[in-house]
């Protein structure tokens, strides 16, 4: 069975699990899918000129023109080997090669959080200005929250005016403690403060803002070094998780942007946020083919509860056909 009747199959008409992925997906389904089936229904057999179009949708759906190219090469080949010319066969396929290219790109995929067996976890979180990081970082303290953790934040962002107290404003909303410093101070120290806190109260998860910028990228790098050193000296093992929060709307800018973090520090996820507010979902996939690092959450609406847990299966599923089952 291909992965896109088995898509079918697992995600039918009860199954409403994945509504939050089709909803959020809609603008990135009706430029990619819709641009797919209105291909096959032109063509009766494939030919060079079917993979040429072919190609430049994916290439507009900003699945990068790298993975784009090397897809459809793939895909030549096996359409070849297996004497495939029916054109929805062929969008299947590549259904197929999208799923192959993404599960076997870089580390291995992973979702939530792992907690250190002792002491508090630490995940630092990376990102340019603008991308939806406060946001975000209040979205994981909430999740991890209902799982019964006690979260606390590091405003490490005392570069950026207002960033301090807009993690303050989420703390108090969460009601959950946060380390501040002086403005304009010393991010290290700061995360110095927030280790010895979380120490001393028994923090399960320690969340640490930094500052995006990265148009400084040397100044960057020592600055994350830095902290990264000052982590790991007071807590073992520090920082478990390092996460990069990508805006889903900026394209291949969220691609570059991922490349010239993965450059100053080591990343262990990626964040994707509004992604219900762009055309181009095809973004995760490039993102993933760039750089290998996973993508362990997903933005799909503006409420708390929707920042989802990354799943390949229903991002494909709502990517690819979403509501046709309604």
């Amino acid at each position: 069975m291909g992965l896109f009747s088995f898509l079918k199959n697992k995600f039918g008409k009860k199954d409403k699990t994945v509504d939050k992925y089709s909803a959020g997906l809609e603008k990135s389904r009706k430029n990619f899918a819709s641009k797919l089936d209105n291909l096959s229904k032109r063509y009766s057999e494939v030919d060079e000129d079917y993979f040429e179009e072919l190609e430049q949708i994916l290439i507009e759906a900003d699945v990068g023109v790298e993975l784009s190219i090397r897809l459809i090469e793939e895909l030549l080949d096996k359409a070849k080997e297996e004497g495939v010319k029916d054109p929805k066969k062929i969008n299947e396929m590549m259904i197929d090669e999208m799923f192959v290219s993404y599960a076997t790109s870089g580390q291995a995929i992973e979702n939530e959080i792992h907690f250190a067996a002792e002491g508090p976890t630490v995940l630092l979180v990376v990102g340019v200005n603008g991308v939806g990081k406060t946001t975000s970082i209040a979205k994981l303290a909430a999740r991890y929250q209902k799982m019964g953790k006690k979260v606390m934040l590091v405003a490490g962002d005392t570069f950026r005016a207002g960033a301090v107290e807009q993690l303050k404003v989420w703390a108090e909303r969460l009601k959950c403690p946060i380390v501040t410093g002086a403005e304009n101070g010393d991010p290290a120290s700061v995360a110095y403060d927030g280790a010895k806190y979380a120490l001393e109260h028994g923090i399960d998860l320690m969340i640490v803002d930094t500052a995006g910028r990265l148009q400084t990228k040397k100044n960057l790098m020592l600055e994350l070094g830095k902290i990264n050193r000052v982590l790991g000296r007071e807590i073992p093992g520090a920082p478990h998780e390092s996460f990069l929060i990508i805006d889903g709307t900026t394209g291949q800018n969220g691609v570059i942007q991922a490349k010239s973090f993965k450059e100053v520090t080591e990343l262990t996820g990626i964040v994707i946020t509004k992604m219900d507010g762009t055309s181009k979902g095809g973004i995760i996939l490039s993102i993933r083919d760039e750089i290998g690092v996973p993508v362990r959450f997903i933005g799909l609406g503006e409420k708390m509860e929707d920042l989802e847990e990354f799943d390949l299966d229903k991002y494909l599923y709502g990517l690819l056909m979403g509501d046709e089952e309604k």
